[in-house]
């Protein structure tokens, strides 16, 4: 525990306690305070080279790039254009199976179940599941399989038959706000987010052939980019990086499922196929990677959607969310490799140039965020005035320090 802790106190205190003028920090608080610094010089040294290293990678990568990465377990987090809506693409997957894996966890879909996925199923671009449907006129399967082809694989048509099992594209949208996941968009399904991109209607003939490419390649190139632009500029599955790190930090503190559906997806993750030169090639021994990747439409030499997001783990367990998203480039594919294996390469160097509190290792953050550590304590003072809040945090300052 390693925040300022006035700044937490000061957010718990109801608003009846605080004035505009900024009053003087109380005796308590300067007693808070002191018994729980803020950051040591040593990692505010690290801090800073890790954000200058994130700045100076995203200035010179040829694109529009957006990074950034989050300390699970402090959250202090550093990000380069990291509040702007960039193009998420099969990134968006990752929310899918979230929705799924919540709604299992309330006993409203059961992931053994057994699903036959027909032709009328089948979507475009990258689906491998395809060639097992057409063989067979149906490719019987769980839903606990499907969605780890849709991580795994980043199999569309897996993904979507997900979607509309879990409740179609407004029951993602409801899990992002009940757990007030600001800053994250999701479209209206694979189908219909490729062909709107692009400025055309779906066909689901084009399922099981080349009829989306053909009418695609009909429209003038000047209608393309148009559309193109238009999406570039405001996505409709758009998501800012600070919001996906905070997103993956809380998943990662079991914020979000229950401990089992958050291992469940975690350990899914961990398996990923795709993308393994994006972040997963600057890994060093010891570390792992759980991640989702996307890529999306091109046009020329541009392409709009270019990603990879995920949770990097050190030998020792301490992780960091990390999302790196590019909104369009047309720099080689090797080069965009080596950015984002840049990325993780300056992260874990920075773990390795910070202090690791006995804390940390022996003694576990509870799975919720920081400011809920204090919010109980401070809602007893402000109810029990006999009690100070200094009495009611002592346990929690006691636990910091030993």
């Amino acid at each position: 525990m390693i925040f300022a802790a006035s700044a937490i106190v000061g957010a718990m205190v109801p608003h009846a306690y605080a004035t505009s003028a900024s009053p003087p920090k109380s005796a308590t608080a300067q007693k808070i305070e002191q018994a729980l610094p803020a950051f040591s010089p040593s990692q505010q040294a690290a801090q800073r080279i890790l954000e200058a290293r994130v700045q100076s990678i995203g200035r010179a990568f040829n694109g529009d790039v957006g990074i950034a990465v989050r300390d699970v377990a402090t959250g202090w987090t550093t990000a380069y254009d990291g509040d702007t809506f960039f193009p998420q693409q099969s990134v968006s997957k990752f929310w899918v199976q979230l929705t799924a894996l919540d709604r299992a966890d309330q006993g409203k879909l059961n992931l053994a179940n057994s699903v036959t996925v027909g032709r009328d199923d089948l979507t475009l671009f990258h689906q491998p599941i395809r060639a097992m449907v057409l063989k067979n006129g149906g490719f019987t399967t769980t839903m606990s399989d499907l969605m780890h082809r849709a991580i795994t694989q980043s199999d569309n048509t897996a993904n979507d038959f997900v979607l509309w099992k879990a409740g179609g594209p407004d029951a993602v949208r409801a899990f992002l706000h009940k757990n007030g996941l600001d800053g994250i968009r999701f479209g209206p399904g694979e189908r219909l987010l490729q062909t709107r991109i692009a400025g055309i209607e779906w066909n689901q003939s084009w399922a099981t052939n080349n009829g989306f490419y053909t009418a695609r390649s009909a429209l003038p190139t000047e209608v393309r980019r148009a559309n193109l632009e238009r999406y570039i500029a405001d996505p409709m599955d758009g998501a800012t990086p600070r919001a996906v790190v905070e997103a993956l930090a809380r998943l990662k503190r079991g914020e979000l499922l229950s401990p089992a559906s958050t291992s469940r997806i975690l350990g899914i993750m961990s398996n990923t196929r795709t993308g393994a030169q994006r972040l997963k090639g600057g890994l060093a021994p010891g570390w792992n990677l759980a991640h989702k990747t996307g890529t999306g439409q091109v046009l020329g030499a541009m392409q709009a959607g270019y990603n990879d997001i995920g949770l990097l783990t050190g030998p020792d367990g301490r992780s960091y969310a990390v999302a790196v998203l590019i909104r369009r480039t047309s720099a080689p594919l090797p080069q965009r490799m080596a950015m984002m294996q840049d990325v993780t390469r300056a992260v874990i160097d920075f773990d390795a140039n910070i202090e690791h509190p006995p804390i940390m290792a022996s003694r576990p953050l509870p799975d919720r965020p920081l400011e809920r550590t204090f919010e109980q304590p401070v809602q007893r003072a402000v109810a029990q005035p006999q009690r100070s809040l200094a009495d009611e945090l002592a346990p929690i300052l006691s636990a910091a320090h030993d």
